[in-house]
């Protein structure tokens, strides 16, 4: 380990209390305008995605039941050959 990486522990404290004593960094004056429209243009974005993946769903389930209903995959197919009928 290099000896520049050895810090003891007052060191470290004294590093501390300096970095408290400071007065904290100052804060752009439109940061938290910017920060909610961010927030409200994720928020509808987010509201969007859900509805359009619902919409999706809704659209994917009408399909299936509409091709159920015309294919009706249930029923047996009919049989394209009959058996010989003989001796009635």
């Amino acid at each position: 380990m290099p000896a520049g990486a050895v810090v003891n522990r007052r060191e470290r404290e004294a590093a501390v209390r300096r970095s408290m004593d400071r007065s904290p960094p100052r804060v752009p004056p439109g940061l938290c305008a910017d920060a909610v429209r961010r927030g409200g243009r994720l928020l509808r974005r987010r509201t969007a995605a859900r509805r359009l993946l619902w919409l999706l769903l809704l659209a994917a389930a009408v399909a299936f039941a509409v091709w159920a209903l015309a294919v009706q995959p249930w029923v047996a197919p009919p049989s394209e050959t009959t058996p010989p009928l003989t001796d009635w």
